[in-house]
């Protein structure tokens, strides 16, 4: 596995493996490490078919709790990369104003966005800035449950954060060098790599 990780490069990462790494590096180590096929939780079906009916909803909505006029336009399922940063993802929605790009990501779930939400909606911004060639500002984490969009300002440490991370999972792919589990052990209680965690209770 790892022979195909080291050719000539950067190894190219997902925007996902950001989003995983802030919330638990270990599974991003057991993805790209451990040959495991991946079990399909029922919190991972139910999240792909909340996915389907938020996009035909999102669709019949004004952009109201985004804060813009009717002028704007949706773009869904954005496929985004970047040669510069080895990275790529599907972004969720893409609104577009004029000038202005803002990213949007869905989560079904009650509570505002986590850490491992923002830093993933920065990555797609870092990627649509090299798309588009001009500076992303903003973007929303929409919070299905509560129909509330929440705006995300982009900053210059998020920016650097992002790059450390992506650097921070190539040299621990590099070094097959096993992370330290979630800090929150609340986080361990459905994944599907607990099992290989021998540190796990």
């Amino acid at each position: 596995m790892l022979s195909e990780l080291e050719r000539p490069g950067q190894l190219q990462l997902r925007v996902t493996d950001v989003k995983q790494f802030v919330y638990c590096p270990r599974v991003v180590y057991f993805s790209y490490l451990l040959p495991i096929e991946k079990k399909v939780t029922r919190k991972m079906e139910y999240g792909k078919e909340e996915h389907i009916e938020l996009d035909r909803l999102e669709k019949r909505r004004t952009f109201r709790a985004y804060e813009l006029t009717d002028d704007a336009e949706r773009r869904f399922h954005v496929n985004l990369s970047s040669e510069r940063l080895a990275l790529s993802g599907v972004l969720d929605m893409l609104l577009v104003q004029g000038n202005a790009y803002y990213p949007v990501e869905f989560k079904y779930t009650r509570r505002p966005p986590e850490l491992n939400h923002k830093y993933q909606l920065m990555a797609y911004a870092m990627l649509l800035e090299d798309t588009v060639g001009k500076p992303v500002r903003a973007g929303f984490v929409y919070v299905s449950e509560d129909r509330i969009a929440y705006p995300i300002d982009f900053t210059p440490n998020m920016r650097k954060f992002v790059r450390e991370i992506l650097a921070s999972i190539r040299e621990m792919i590099k070094r097959e060098q096993m992370p330290h589990r979630a800090r929150q052990k609340k986080k361990c209680v459905d994944c599907e790599f607990r099992r290989f965690c021998n540190d796990i209770e």
